[in-house]
């Protein structure tokens, strides 16, 4: 999944900024995530390893892509050594959260 073909045409981020954002999004969770889980059609829960800035990096990432991508909606929660990311989409958006949740378990080494 390295194009960025899912990448909805309601997204405002510019063209030159995604590849970006991408990385930014694949580094986390590279380092940080434990779990995907998909407790609602339209939900995505991410398990994070908490610590050493983890709750504000989620957190800065989380705002700026609803910034730009205005369909999904995003809580944090932080509990001592792990954030949760839940992720909420419209059901027009479901593909992007499929393709969200995919590329968020394969860069997370859980696939």
């Amino acid at each position: 999944m390295s194009g960025l073909d899912w990448v909805p045409a309601s997204c405002t981020l510019p063209t030159e900024e995604r590849p970006l954002r991408v990385a930014e999004w694949d580094a986390l969770f590279a380092e940080r995530l434990e779990q995907v889980s998909r407790p609602e059609p339209l939900r995505v829960r991410l398990d994070l390893r908490g610590g050493d800035g983890a709750e504000e990096r989620v957190r800065d990432l989380a705002e700026r892509e609803g910034g730009c991508c205005s369909f999904f909606t995003f809580a944090v929660a932080a509990d001592g050594d792990a954030v949760a990311l839940d992720i909420t989409v419209d059901a027009v958006h479901a593909a992007v959260l499929d393709a969200l949740e995919r590329r968020a378990a394969e860069a997370g080494g859980l696939r």
